[in-house]
């Protein structure tokens, strides 16, 4: 069995409108494309190698002057000359010469010296023999009254001095003897006036270097007694101040039974 192929007809149709398609695609852009787009205008310039010459200017044109009575010329040249008289000359200001600074010289320590001022010397008038003999006395007696009252002060501080110290030495004494009493033991049958003195050294600190009856009281146990107490009582008080030892270096002491009243 024979099987014939036939070209299809829309197939071919189809085809050929592509074509024609595409055909008035193309033309339609070459001439839109055309269309749009212009030559560029040309310009033309012309070289000149001078400049041409330039026409002459026309004359002026003259006016004849008129003229003027003489009257008008005198009364327009009169007031010139009265304004030039009012109007003061312009004076030009001299120029004064520039003042140069003056040098000024320097003068080197050593080369020149100052003129030298005499002074002018005013002596006062001697004074008689009489004056210089009053000044003397008067500078004298003052001399003396300064020395008087300085001797006087003196005086007056070293009492204050020694009352002070006599203030001091009387206070230990008695605490001395204080002590020394606190320490005898009374002997039977002592009369109440029996007196005895002693001399005691000492030595820096209050310490007993030695005892020695001066006056006995006649009651020889109670001047053994005495003695015994002021050897217990060893060492005996001292002020601090070292400078007044020397005041209790030897005391002279004097016990009795009953010790008056003061």
């Amino acid at each position: 069995m024979n099987t014939a192929v036939y070209p299809e007809p829309y197939k071919l149709s189809a085809g050929i409108l592509a074509v024609l398609v595409h055909g008035a695609f193309f033309a339609f852009l070459y001439f839109g494309f055309s269309w749009q787009t212009q030559p560029p205008e040309v310009m033309s310039v012309e070289l000149w190698q001078s400049l041409p010459d330039m026409p002459d200017a026309p004359p002026a044109r003259k006016i004849p002057a008129k003229a003027i009575p003489a009257r008008e010329m005198t009364e327009k040249v009169v007031p010139l000359e009265v304004e030039a008289e009012r109007k003061p000359d312009i004076v030009m200001p001299d120029k004064k010469p520039a003042i140069k600074p003056e040098k000024k010289i320097e003068v080197k320590p050593g080369l020149t010296k100052p003129p030298e001022v005499k002074k002018l010397s005013v002596q006062p008038a001697k004074p008689s023999a009489a004056e210089l003999q009053a000044a003397r006395q008067k500078a004298a007696q003052a001399a003396a009254d300064k020395q008087a009252a300085a001797d006087k002060q003196a005086a007056r501080d070293q009492a204050a001095q020694e009352a002070a110290t006599g203030r001091v030495v009387d206070e230990y004494i008695s605490k001395i003897s204080a002590k020394i009493r606190r320490n005898v033991v009374m002997p039977p049958e002592v009369d109440d006036n029996a007196r005895a003195e002693f001399l005691v050294t000492l030595l820096p600190g209050g310490r007993v270097m030695g005892v020695k009856l001066k006056k006995s009281s006649g009651n020889p146990a109670y001047d053994a007694a005495v003695e015994r107490a002021i050897l217990k009582s060893d060492p005996l008080p001292l002020p601090a101040d070292a400078g007044l030892f020397n005041r209790f270096r030897e005391l002279k002491l004097g016990f009795q039974p009953v010790e008056p009243v003061k």
